[in-house]
C-alpha cells in the first residue's frame, strides 16, 4: 500500500515531538510495525489510532485481535499452587496469592502477552516532555464490588500504599528509586499525576499488569482483604478457603462486557504432578503454569492444548565479581563459552524457550540490538581464557541454588559443561524457602552464594532486570557487580522515552555484559498453561495471571 500523507499530516498536528519521532520511525523503516505499536502504546496512543497510522503510512489493516464469543454460562475450573502467604494485595508475591487476587481486582492498564500496553482503569497516559511526571486519565462510572465508585483518590492511597517502605510491599522492587510514597498527585477525581525521582521512559509498566501488586482497591483499606476481596474486576468472590481453594461468580455491575462464564473454581495444589493428574482425570480444565519438564506427558497429548507465551522469564547463573576464582571476568566468560544454549532450548526446555546473550535483552523486547552477535559454545577459547587469568588448572567451586521448576537439572548440565575447561563444581541444591531466605545480604543463600542460580519472573520491560541485580547499588546484586560505565548506561536507558535512544543504550549495555558477564542468562523460557479441549477464550500473561472474562467450554 502507499502511503497517505495527507493523513499522516493530520495526524502528526497534534501529536508531541516524540510521538512523531516515532512515526517518523515507522514510515523510514527505522521501526518495525510490531515494535511501533507496543512503544506508541507505552506513550499513551490509543490502539485505534497507531492502527490509522500504520494504514496511513501504507502498511495495511492491522491484524485483528478480537476472538470469536464461546457460549455463556460455563464453570471454569482452574488448578494452581498452594497461595504460600495470605491474599494480601500489598504484600502478595507467590503464582498462586496473585492469581486468585487478580480474578477480582484490577490494573490501571493491562500488559498483554505482545507486550502491548491496553487500556483498564486508566483510559488514557502520557508522559511529560522528559518523562518525570506521567498523567493518568481514569475511567468514570467504574465501582468497586463493595459499592463506591473508584476515583483518584483509591488510586493515589493504593500507589502510596506500595510505595511506602514501612509496608514491606513487594512492588518495592519496582518503585525505589522511581516512585516515592507521596508523589502520586491527584488532579480531579479522574485524573492523577505520578511525579518520578529521575525520568523513567517505561513507567506505565510500573502501573500495569505487569508490576503484580499494582491493582486498584479502596483507599479505606486497612487490611484484612480475604475478608471482603473487594475489587473492579469482572468476578466477584462466592469463597475461598486458605490452602483449599476458591470461586468467584459474574460481577453483573461490572464495567465493561461482561463475563461469558457463569463462575470459576480454583484448586490449589502443593505440586505439579497432582496438577497434571487432575486435569488428565477431568476434575479441572486448566492448569495455570505448567513447566515444560514435568508437563512433557500433557505436551504431547493431544488432548489438551497447550498455550506458549513467549516471555523474558528466565534463570540468572550470578558469580562473585569481587572475590574467589571468577573475580577475573575471563574466567567469567570462559564458564559462559561453556554452555550449549542450542542444546538447552531443543533438549532441557524441549523448544519452548529462546536463545539467551548474557543481558537481560530478551528477544521479546522491542529495545533489545538483535545485532549483537549471540554468544555460542567454544571450549577452545574457554581453555585459552583461563590459562590466561592463571586458571588453567581449573579450580573447586560450590553452586548453589533452588529446587524450583528445571533449576536442578540445569546446574547438572552446567555441572558437566565446565568439567571440560577443569571446574569441578558441587552442587548445592535447596528449598527455595532455604535458598532465599530473608532475601538481604548476610541471611540469604541466593544473595550471599559465590555462584548461584536463581529464577526470574517476566517482565514487559527489562528495567527491574537491569537495576536489582546489576547495578552496583542493586537490592539483589548477589554478583557484587560494580560498575560505574554500567550504571551509567543502565539509568541513560531507564530514562529513555525515545525507542531509538532505548535500542542505541541496550546495544552498548548488551556488549558491556558480554565483556564483564557477572551474570550468565542461558534462556528465555515460554509460560506454558494448559487446557482440556473444548476450553476457549482463556488468556494467560507470562506473569502468572488468568484473564478468564471470556472463557467457554465446548
Amino acid at each position: 500500500m502507499s502511503k497517505n500523507h495527507r493523513i499522516l499530516d493530520l495526524i502528526r498536528r497534534n501529536r508531541t515531538p516524540l510521538e512523531n519521532h516515532l512515526i517518523d520511525g515507522l514510515i523510514d523503516g527505522r521501526v518495525s510495525r510490531r515494535d511501533f505499536v507496543r512503544h506508541g502504546s507505552l506513550l499513551g496512543l490509543s490502539l485505534p489510532l497507531l492502527g490509522r497510522i500504520g494504514m496511513a503510512a501504507g502498511f495495511g489493516a492491522a491484524p485483528s485481535l478480537a476472538r470469536a464469543a464461546g457460549a455463556p454460562g460455563a464453570t471454569i475450573r482452574v488448578g494452581s499452587n498452594v497461595p504460600s502467604a495470605a491474599i494480601d494485595p500489598v504484600t502478595i508475591a507467590d503464582a498462586g496469592g496473585l492469581l486468585v487476587l487478580q480474578q477480582v481486582a484490577e490494573f490501571l492498564c493491562i500488559d498483554g502477552p505482545d507486550l502491548v500496553l491496553k487500556p483498564a482503569l486508566a483510559e488514557s497516559w502520557k508522559p511529560n516532555a522528559d518523562g518525570t511526571v506521567w498523567t493518568f486519565t481514569l475511567r468514570k462510572g467504574v465501582k468497586f464490588h463493595s459499592g463506591g465508585e473508584m476515583k483518584a483518590d483509591d488510586v493515589v492511597a493504593s500507589i502510596d500504599r506500595l510505595a511506602d517502605p514501612a509496608n514491606s510491599s513487594n512492588a518495592l522492587s519496582v518503585f525505589t528509586g522511581i516512585l516515592q510514597k507521596g508523589n502520586s498527585k491527584k488532579v480531579d477525581d479522574y485524573t492523577v499525576e505520578f511525579h518520578l525521582d529521575a525520568p523513567n521512559g517505561n513507567f506505565p509498566y510500573m502501573l500495569s499488569s505487569d508490576n503484580y501488586n499494582a491493582v486498584i482497591i479502596p483507599a479505606s483499606y486497612k487490611g484484612g482483604y480475604e475478608q471482603s476481596f473487594d475489587g473492579t474486576g469482572p468476578f466477584k468472590l462466592e469463597k475461598y478457603t486458605p490452602k483449599v481453594g476458591a470461586s468467584f461468580v459474574r460481577n453483573d455491575d461490572y464495567w465493561g462486557e461482561k463475563a461469558l462464564p457463569d463462575r470459576t473454581e480454583f484448586t490449589f495444589f502443593s505440586d505439579m504432578q497432582a496438577q497434571i493428574l487432575a486435569l488428565q482425570g477431568g476434575q479441572i480444565d486448566i492448569i495455570n503454569q505448567m513447566p515444560v519438564l514435568a508437563g512433557v506427558a500433557i505436551l504431547n497429548d493431544p488432548n489438551f492444548d497447550v498455550i506458549s507465551l513467549k516471555s523474558s522469564a528466565h534463570q540468572q547463573l550470578h558469580m562473585h565479581c569481587d572475590e574467589g576464582p571468577t573475580k577475573d571476568a575471563r574466567v567469567r566468560r570462559a564458564i559462559a563459552l561453556c554452555l550449549d544454549r542450542e542444546k538447552l532450548a531443543a533438549g532441557l526446555m524441549k523448544g519452548r524457550s529462546a536463545l539467551g546473550n548474557d543481558s537481560p535483552f530478551a528477544a521479546v523486547y522491542p529495545s533489545t540490538d538483535t545485532s549483537v552477535p549471540q554468544r555460542k559454545q567454544d571450549i577452545a577459547q574457554a581453555k585459552q581464557l583461563m590459562e590466561a587469568a592463571g586458571a588453567g588448572k581449573g579450580f573447586k567451586m560450590t553452586l548453589t541454588t533452588e529446587r524450583y521448576l528445571e533449576i536442578p537439572e540445569y546446574a547438572q548440565l552446567i555441572q558437566n559443561w565446565v568439567k571440560e575447561i577443569g571446574i569441578e563444581l558441587e552442587l548445592n541444591i535447596l528449598d527455595q524457602g532455604a535458598y532465599y531466605g530473608d532475601a538481604v545480604f548476610g541471611k540469604s543463600n541466593w544473595l550471599d552464594s559465590a555462584m548461584g542460580i536463581t529464577d526470574y519472573g517476566h517482565r514487559g520491560v527489562p528495567n527491574v532486570y537491569l537495576a536489582a541485580p546489576l547495578k552496583s547499588d542493586g537490592t539483589w546484586n548477589a554478583a557484587h557487580f560494580k560498575n560505574k560505565d554500567y550504571d551509567q548506561l543502565a539509568a541513560s536507558y531507564i530514562a529513555a522515552l525515545d525507542l531509538e535512544a532505548q535500542k542505541a543504550d541496550a546495544g552498548k549495555i548488551q556488549k558491556l555484559l558480554l565483556e564483564e558477564t557477572p551474570v550468565i542468562f542461558g534462556y528465555f523460557y515460554d509460560y506454558l498453561t494448559a487446557t482440556a479441549k473444548g476450553v476457549a477464550g482463556v488468556q494467560p500473561t507470562a506473569m502468572s495471571q488468568l484473564f478468564l472474562d471470556k472463557a467457554s467450554k465446548a
